[in-house]
């Protein structure tokens, strides 16, 4: 991974979707200052999991809270798979 100083949010987390219906999921963003970020999946993966924990910290509602655990078992699923 190259980067040119340290930052903990490198993958900023957030929930999108319609909750009425069910289709909410989680969307990541990159953040600005390290638009030409060079990381391997697993670095990636993890900051995803990291940006997935900090995000349920702030979940309104219970449906958000299960969307969002969903995606840290199914990220932690791939990582623990990869080689």
């Amino acid at each position: 991974m190259n980067i040119a100083s340290p930052q903990s949010d490198v993958v900023i987390a957030k929930t999108c979707g319609c909750r009425e219906m069910g289709k909410q999921r989680v969307a990541y963003a990159l953040s600005g200052e390290f638009h030409s970020l060079c990381m391997d999946k697993k670095d990636l993966l993890q900051a995803e999991i990291q940006a997935c924990e900090k995000l349920l910290k702030y979940a309104t509602s219970d449906s958000e809270r299960k969307v969002i655990e969903k995606e840290i078992t199914e990220l932690r699923m791939v990582l623990d798979l990869m080689p």
